[in-house]
């Protein structure tokens, strides 16, 4: 997905590293997506996470509400995407965060 760039997209990277506390990332994203929008992100970050834990593709879909086609583009990008799940997989981890 490394041919999609454009001087907009690269703008919308700097912002995103531009906040600094979560209270800024929800003001931003709230104003950027819709609610549907945040909520598709926030489910494949979830099937991210259960993928890792080791979770099959049906009791993740059961779980979170997402389709199968959805979990396997996840898992797709989890282990031949540019590196960001895995990226966010291990820091979340480091913090604790992860479920």
């Amino acid at each position: 997905m490394k041919g999609f760039h454009s001087e907009s997209i690269d703008r919308l990277y700097r912002a995103l590293l531009l906040l600094e506390t979560e209270e800024e990332c929800a003001a931003f994203l709230e104003d950027l997506c819709t609610i549907m929008e945040l909520q598709d992100m926030a489910q494949r970050l979830d099937a991210a996470v259960m993928l890792k834990q080791g979770h099959n593709y049906q009791m993740i879909s059961r779980e979170i509400g997402i389709s199968t086609a959805t979990i396997s583009r996840v898992s797709k990008c989890i282990n031949y995407g540019s590196g960001g799940y895995n990226l966010i997989l291990e820091r979340l981890l480091e913090n604790g965060e992860e479920k």
